[in-house]
């Protein structure tokens, strides 16, 4: 299986689930399991939204996308798992020695960086660091 040391730290921040109607899910996440919204963005390069919600008290959030115009398939709910670096570009030179490439290019906000890149089964994992 190879070395499984590495010099960069991943630490699991997050998991993203996708859903065929945000206001549904963010009804039956706040009210029926207590969670909290923290936010509800608009997200341009999906033509759709997304919307972060916490229980109190951990680190670990709930990213719920809804994306226009993109067929759903039951099992899909899964959208991408999310892993915080200290450097980003540390990180993706980590990775390529170990012959993973990036599945998209890096994106960039006001508060981080990010990637993606996927595991064996193509499951997409995001690679991000806070800016």
């Amino acid at each position: 299986m190879g070395d499984l040391r590495l010099a960069v730290k991943f630490t699991l921040r997050y998991t993203a689930i996708q859903v065929t109607d945000l206001d549904r899910a963010l009804d039956f996440y706040l009210s029926v399991l207590g969670m909290r919204l923290i936010t509800r963005i608009k997200v341009p390069e999906t033509k759709g939204e997304m919307a972060i919600v916490k229980s109190d008290g951990v680190d670990h959030w709930l990213e719920i996308n809804w994306y226009a115009d993109q067929e759903y398939h039951l099992g899909d709910e899964l959208d991408h798992i999310a892993f915080e670096v200290a450097d980003l570009d540390e990180a993706m030179s980590e990775l390529k020695l170990k012959g993973i490439e990036p599945v998209s290019y890096v994106r960039e906000s006001k508060n981080s960086r990010w990637t993606y890149i996927a595991d064996p089964d193509g499951i997409w994992i995001e690679i991000f660091q806070k800016k």
